[in-house]
């Protein structure tokens, strides 16, 4: 056999073992709460390090199989403290795939070592490779950078001590606080310009800009919450509460003022970084507008929405009247004959209460 086919052979095997599925946020979450506080498998990695060892474990599937070599079977009931002490040998301890029983211990680990690698550590580059390989989690513990890494497909995710991780969950949740009360004043601005009849790009930009902030920050607290276990319960609860009803206002605010529709708006603004939502410009373009004076008639979805009308009767009142203005100055006679008796005359009352609370 000639080097060049020795080659393409070595270039397929790569190809067939290394798995280019990417780990969705999903996967990622349901990763980081096998590992979160209180669970036995971080138990018995926060034992390992504590005990001053390092280590290496590999949860098991279909594809590991081949990637195993020598060690000894033990087929018994997983506990953090087995883990600590098998530790101390250099091999990979290997978990059953619901991590209940310990399978095998101070095994050898061959993936490929065609797929590449950003690790220098022997632990490390092994670890990262069967994850890819196998599409599985691998866990390298190390005692002299004193840290656990996951490995899950291409992620790597070094894991943050549960202290620190605290610290800086509610770091996040006091700033998470402080931008709901600036988009509560944002929206009742917005409220004051739409119920005079009139409308206003510029606030309504400020205003969605705000709410995807907390968006944002709620979705990156969320990870480290996720990651804390029942450590961050009431963290979790705390993070529920600041965040109600900020998004469903903010998709209105954009179903309001969008010249494209909703879903296609708000897929583009899903996609902007912390920076590119504090360019105003950015959020117009996404609206539909080419410059920040532009506007449209208001239809008053956002407004109305504060009333006990289906979305199918706000639908008619925009249909039929076109403006919030026109809305908000509807004769009784009028509503009635647009939405019935009953619906009618609580309209008028309802928007008079709205108007009073602006």
């Amino acid at each position: 056999m000639s080097e060049s086919e020795k080659k393409e052979i070595q270039k397929n095997i790569v190809e067939v073992n290394q798995r280019t599925d990417k780990a969705t946020q999903e996967e990622l979450f349901s990763v980081l709460k096998l590992v979160a506080p209180g669970t036995s498998l971080r138990a018995a990695l926060d034992g390992t390090l504590k005990a001053g060892k390092g280590g290496l474990i590999v949860i098991e599937n279909q594809n590991t199989n081949s990637l195993f070599d020598g060690g000894f079977w033990l087929n018994t009931k997983f506990s953090p403290q087995k883990v600590i002490e098998l530790s101390k040998m250099d091999g990979a301890i290997v978990l059953s795939r619901d991590m209940k029983k310990i399978n095998y211990a101070n095994v050898l680990l061959t993936p490929n070592s065609k797929i590449p690698t950003h690790e220098t550590g022997t632990r490390h580059k092994a670890a990262e490779r069967v994850a890819r390989q196998a599409g599985t989690l691998a866990i390298a513990i190390s005692e002299r950078r004193n840290e656990i890494t996951l490995y899950y497909k291409n992620v790597r995710y070094p894991l943050i001590p549960t202290g620190e991780l605290l610290r800086r969950a509610n770091e996040n949740i006091q700033l998470l606080d402080k931008q709901r009360e600036l988009y509560d004043k944002q929206i009742e601005r917005l409220d004051k310009i739409e119920l005079r009849g009139s409308s206003s790009l510029r606030q309504a930009i400020v205003s969605i800009q705000k709410g995807r902030i907390i968006l944002k920050l709620a979705e990156d607290l969320y990870k480290s919450l996720i990651e804390l276990g029942r450590e961050g319960t009431l963290l979790r609860m705390r993070m529920k509460e600041i965040t109600l009803g900020v998004e469903r206002e903010t998709d209105l605010v954009i179903k309001d003022y969008t010249v494209l529709d909703l879903k296609k708006s708000k897929f583009f603004l899903q996609e902007l970084s912390y920076d590119s939502v504090l360019e105003e410009e950015n959020i117009a373009s996404i609206l539909g507008y080419e410059s920040m004076i532009g506007t449209k008639q208001l239809g008053g979805w956002r407004i109305l929405s504060r009333t006990s009308l289906e979305d199918s009767e706000i639908s008619v009142l925009i249909r039929e009247l076109h403006t919030l203005s026109n809305i908000l100055n509807i004769s009784v006679e009028k509503a009635v004959e647009l939405l019935g008796e009953e619906k009618g005359k609580n309209l008028k009352d309802e928007l008079s209460k709205i108007k009073s609370s602006a």
